[in-house]
This record gives C-alpha cells, sequence and structure tokens, in this order.
C-alpha cells in the first residue's frame, strides 16, 4: 500500500475517533442538562444549608374550591395548594412536613424532588397545627387504602394527640403504626437534627377538637415565625410586633385581604385578621421589618391569589410579600 494512502487512512480513522469522542461528550452534557432540568429542585442539594420549601398557600378548602361558581375557581392551577412548609435537613439526610393538608400526595412527590438519589419515599415527621380539615385531614392517605405507612412520626399538642388517638378513622392509623404521635408542648423547644429546631406555641383560634399551635423554625443561620391560622391579633398573648423582632421571616395568616370578599359569611364566626389589618399594625414598622412578613393561608376568592391585582400590588408596595409555592427559604 502507497504509503500516502496508508497515511491518509489513519488520518480519517483518528478524525472518525475524535468524532466519536467529541459526541460522547456531547451526549454526555446533553444528559446532565437533562437530569438537571427534569429534576431542578436537586440542584439545591449542593448547598448544605437547611431548607424550607413552601407547598402550599391556599385556605383549608383549595382553590378551586367545592361550590364556587366565581370567576376565582373557573381556572385550575396546580400551583394553588393548601398550605404546606417542606423542611430538610441535607446533611441529615431528614425530611419534615408541616401540615397533612388533602393535597399531601402531589405534596410530597414535590417534596421528594429534593433528594439528590431516588432514595423512594422519605418522611421523618409531620408536625400538625391543628384539627381543621386542610390541616390534618392528609393524615388518612398514610392508611393501608393509601400509602400504608410505617411508623412515620406525627407530632401534636395534648388535645390533637388525644383526639388522633381517640377517633376514628386516625385511631385506626395509630393501632396499624401507619403513624406514631409525638407529643409536643407549648413553648418546649424540640431538636430536630443538629441543625433544625422547633418551638411550637399556642395561639388563638376556633379549637373544635384541638388547640391551635404556630411554629418556630430555627436554622443554623434563620428563624422563620409560621402562624397559618389565629383569631384577631388582639386576642394572641403575645405581640405580633415583639415576635416579629426577634425572627428574619415570619409567614402569617392571611385567610382575607379585607374580608369584603367573602359576602355570603358571617365573618364573626370566622374571625382571621386581614391582611389590611395586619398592615396597619405594622405600618409604623421600618422597612426591615416589613420584610420579614409573608402572607399566606388564603381563602379562595382572596385577590392576592392573583399576582395582577390592585390588592396585591398594594401589599408589595408597602414592603410586605406574598407567599408563593415553591418558594425556598436557607435557613
Amino acid at each position: 500500500m502507497p504509503k500516502v494512502l496508508y497515511k491518509m487512512r489513519i488520518k480519517v480513522s483518528f478524525y472518525r475517533l475524535k468524532v466519536k469522542i467529541l459526541n460522547l461528550f456531547l451526549f454526555f452534557q446533553i444528559g446532565m442538562i437533562a437530569i438537571i432540568f427534569a429534576q431542578p429542585n436537586t440542584i439545591s442539594n449542593f448547598n448544605k444549608s437547611p431548607k424550607l420549601i413552601i407547598l402550599g398557600t391556599v385556605q383549608d378548602g383549595g382553590c378551586p374550591h367545592i361550590g364556587c361558581t366565581k370567576a376565582c375557581c373557573q381556572i385550575t392551577d396546580s400551583t394553588k395548594k393548601v398550605v404546606s412548609l417542606g423542611l430538610i435537613d441535607f446533611e441529615a439526610g431528614k425530611k419534615y412536613l408541616f401540615e397533612a393538608t388533602p393535597e399531601i400526595g402531589n405534596q410530597l412527590k414535590y417534596l421528594q424532588g429534593y433528594s439528590s438519589k431516588n432514595i423512594g419515599f422519605q418522611l421523618d415527621g409531620i408536625f400538625l397545627t391543628h384539627a381543621h380539615i386542610g390541616h390534618y385531614a392528609g393524615l388518612m392517605f398514610l392508611g393501608k387504602e393509601a400509602l400504608n405507612a410505617s411508623k412515620i412520626p406525627v407530632f401534636a399538642m395534648p388535645r390533637m394527640k388525644s383526639y388522633l388517638e381517640e377517633n376514628g378513622p386516625w385511631s385506626q392509623l395509630v393501632k396499624l403504626e401507619n403513624i406514631v404521635l409525638q407529643s409536643i408542648t407549648d413553648q418546649n423547644q424540640l431538636e430536630l437534627t443538629p441543625k433544625l429546631k422547633i418551638i411550637p406555641f399556642k395561639v388563638p383560634h376556633r379549637d373544635e377538637f384541638s388547640e391551635t399551635v404556630g411554629y418556630k423554625i430555627i436554622g443554623p443561620n434563620k428563624t422563620v415565625l409560621f402562624i397559618p391560622d389565629i383569631d384577631k391579633w388582639q386576642k394572641w398573648e403575645s405581640d405580633l410586633i415583639q415576635e416579629l423582632s426577634v425572627v428574619d421571616m415570619a409567614f402569617i395568616d392571611g385567610t382575607f385581604f379585607s374580608g369584603v370578599e367573602l359576602n355570603n359569611r358571617d365573618m364573626s364566626t370566622i374571625p382571621h385578621p386581614s391582611v389590611q389589618e395586619t398592615m396597619k399594625i405594622c405600618e409604623k414598622l421600618p422597612a426591615s421589618e416589613k420584610n420579614k412578613v409573608h402572607f399566606i393561608h388564603f381563602n379562595h376568592t382572596n385577590p392576592l391569589l392573583n399576582p395582577k391585582s390592585s390588592e396585591y400590588k398594594e401589599v408589595i408596595k408597602k414592603g410586605f410579600h406574598v407567599a408563593r409555592f415553591g418558594e425556598e427559604i436557607e435557613l
């Protein structure tokens, strides 16, 4: 074979090898990009700070709300889920849920997306605030008809704990050890991991079946206040302004913007503080303190569910925030 032809064959073979290597590299790069975009939350796992994730912002009845024929419920929005928070300590490999809503299945699936590996179902505890449907009814999906979970810790105050133990179908979850009830008490700190602590505290609310609590969620760098349900701030033994001063962020009851939007119910029977009332209480605070306030737990009629509404723009203009599904807070 002539030397020239031999050299040309070598060059062609070398060129083909380079093309193959380049194609493999590009295939690998495209694959990595696809994985990242398919599991966008897994990027966060490289940051080892504990993280709080907003898994829902809507009041117990959800949106669309049963029986509602108003414009607010004509379009289904997958981000309008009932109030819930996810809490993750990546280093400890622990995941927790605040509130067990009727939408717990989708919310847990979203929370599981923060796992860097496909480790299957994992939940290290659920913290309940009270016995109104949007806050505990999701426990039913942990039973044998659905997940058939094994010994998931459920943290509850004394009356809430007794209610679950003594009334079906919740008592069956206890009997079959789908859940294991863990007692918590007012103002007593609980250490979840070396980096995460929780303090439950009682708040005034319609306590037909249980007491109602809020939580302080304490990380290594931030403390977050969580009060999805409360009656008027004036009924609380603590002072809202003082409580804001000792935390970094606060997700607080914003059920109704003014109360006017609910024109078919007696507002005295559901005495949540309106967003307008809360902003009035906080109006003289410096911008840094107003910036801590994030309203949450919106009734389906609340205009704050619409980012284009004048009410939403008013809240932002005054220096406050509206909680958003998928929002992440590094603790």
